[in-house]
């Protein structure tokens, strides 16, 4: 998450934060600082370890350190190390572990097991995922320790089945194994203790910290039982932030959003709400935001970012758009009927445009949302498509060179009969994905629009136009009829002890966040 404040008295500023890095290197800190030397050595000699690789100067590696002493506070009784290494420092090290971008989180369950920590940067969030990761998939729970097992995360999905029932273990088991980054699993064999839960065998009991505290599943254990577990999981009502965004994303149904500014307006509407996400549960997931902290996100959801509170509902799957009028005060009554009017395909979607273009001036097309279905889906061409943000500085330094590529094909008539090069205003323009970081490229294929392959190689001409070649139905080898001399590779993918461009690990080295710097005084989801 980045956050972005207007601070007028920055000479204070600038001394507060000076005096609070002294402080805090009087304080004994939970996180191990690691080098070269011992790096390896501390990763052999303990299962799990959560490692940061950062850069001093790294804004966001900054805003997670507090969280992550938290973290690592919180994770030292249960003996799981958090580490941090300084990339400044250690460039082979942070190099050898495919570092790109500030901060970066691994976890090592040893040298040849490492993969990448990408959920939310809060301590709650890192503490939570770490606890499941010590343990098995799968624990036992005995009627003894249920209670304790029930507190261990705000969600514990416990199996009850016989000893005997080899498909629901296995079945349990491989549902776990798919979720367990999610989710904490426990199963147990005690008929009485099934029985005294109210869960058959077999069955399933969702534990929660909130509404009626747990569910109950009887159903079977296959793609059903996953979506059990995501939606029970889920708040009737809840809340949106950094830490819930991406679940909510996830979930595979739309989400409706209520904006407003303060603690006591949130909860007014969560009250409010309730009764229609009971009516609709598993349907839609509803949500309030915090519209002091979070008003920009209402832009793009076509809402005005300037007049709360507000509603709206964003289908997560073809990104589509439902602003509630605005103009309107929200009561239960008139949500009620707008969102069964929304699920019921009463409602046109609102779509974000920009004027389609008279004429199209350039060798790159200019795709707004208006003509995306026709020069995208619809063409029989093979459509090379940037989506790109005015403001990424990425996107500026790839202009020029995307410029060349486009010419290769718009200058021949052959070429140009089945190759599109494209470019689309991500921020003015409604696409069907959502988008996570700018600029990115994608190639529709003719015949498999359905299908975009995403583009993550250096961003030359060459490999671009090679790219197209490759992944495009009519393999038009352009670069090779028309080799163009490049003036510089624009990679954008610097080492890591230098760039100060990329910073989250959720970003790749060569992408800017989709979240837009006009966003000073709002934080990021």
């Amino acid at each position: 998450m980045r956050q972005f404040w207007h601070i007028p008295l920055a000479g204070l500023s600038l001394a507060a934060s000076a005096y609070a890095e002294e402080k805090e290197a009087e304080v004994e800190s939970d996180v191990h600082t690691l080098k070269t030397d011992g790096f390896k050595d501390f990763i052999n000699q303990n299962d799990l370890v959560l490692a940061e690789f950062y850069a001093p100067w790294c804004g966001h590696c900054k805003a997670l350190a507090p969280e992550y002493e938290v973290a690592a506070t919180e994770l030292k009784e249960k003996n799981i190390p958090l580490v941090k290494v300084d990339c400044t420092e250690e460039a082979d090290l942070c190099q050898e572990f495919g570092v790109q971008g500030y901060p970066t989180l691994k976890v090592f369950r040893g040298l040849d097991s490492v993969k990448p920590y990408t959920g939310p940067r809060k301590s709650g969030a890192i503490s939570s995922f770490m606890v499941k990761q010590s343990l098995p998939a799968v624990s036992d729970v005995t009627a003894d320790n249920l209670e304790e097992v029930k507190t261990l995360d705000k969600v514990v999905v416990v199996g009850y089945f016989a000893s005997d029932d080899k498909e629901s273990s296995e079945s349990f088991t491989s549902i776990a194994e798919s979720l367990r980054d999610d989710y904490l699993f426990a199963a147990t064999n005690d008929a009485e203790l099934a029985k005294a839960e109210g869960s058959k065998q077999p069955g399933v009991v969702l534990y929660k910290e909130f509404d009626d505290k747990k569910d109950v599943y009887d159903g079977k254990f296959d793609e059903e039982l996953t979506a059990f577990i995501k939606s029970a999981s889920t708040p009737l009502v809840g809340e949106v932030g950094p830490e819930t965004y991406s679940g909510y994303m996830s979930a595979g149904i739309p989400l409706a959003y209520i904006f407003a500014e303060t603690p006591e307006e949130r909860e007014e509407f969560a009250a409010l709400l309730k009764p229609i996400a009971q009516k609709h549960k598993g349907s839609i997931n509803m949500a309030t935001i915090d519209a002091k902290a979070f008003g920009a996100h209402a832009g793009n959801l076509n809402l005005e970012t300037d007049k709360f509170p507000a509603f709206a509902i964003q289908d997560t799957v073809k990104n589509k758009k439902y602003p509630f009028d605005q103009t309107k005060k929200i009561t239960e009554k008139d949500i009620s009927q707008f969102v069964q009017d929304v699920l019921d395909g009463k409602v046109e979607a609102s779509i974000k445009s920009e004027p389609i273009p008279e004429k199209q001036e350039g060798p790159v097309t200019v795709i707004v949302a208006h003509n995306y279905q026709e020069l995208v889906i619809d063409s029989d061409k093979d459509v090379l498509l940037e989506f790109y943000a005015p403001w990424c500085g990425h996107c500026k330094a790839l202009a020029p060179k995307y410029e060349q590529l486009a010419a290769l094909y718009a200058d021949s008539e052959d070429f140009a009969s089945k190759v599109i090069v494209a470019k689309v205003d991500a921020t003015a323009n409604d696409v069907p994905d959502e988008i996570q970081g700018f600029p990115t490229i994608k190639l529709f294929p003719a015949g498999a629009k359905d299908s975009p392959v995403d583009y993550n190689g250096s961003r030359t001409i060459e490999d671009l136009a090679n790219f197209i070649r490759d992944n495009g139905k009519h393999g038009v080898d352009a670069y090779k009829e028309n080799p163009v001399e490049e003036g510089g590779d624009v990679t954008e993918k610097p080492t890591v002890a230098e760039s100060s461009s990329t910073e989250t690990a959720s970003e790749s080295a060569s992408t800017e966040s989709a979240e837009p710097e006009e966003a000073t005084r709002h934080e990021e989801l």
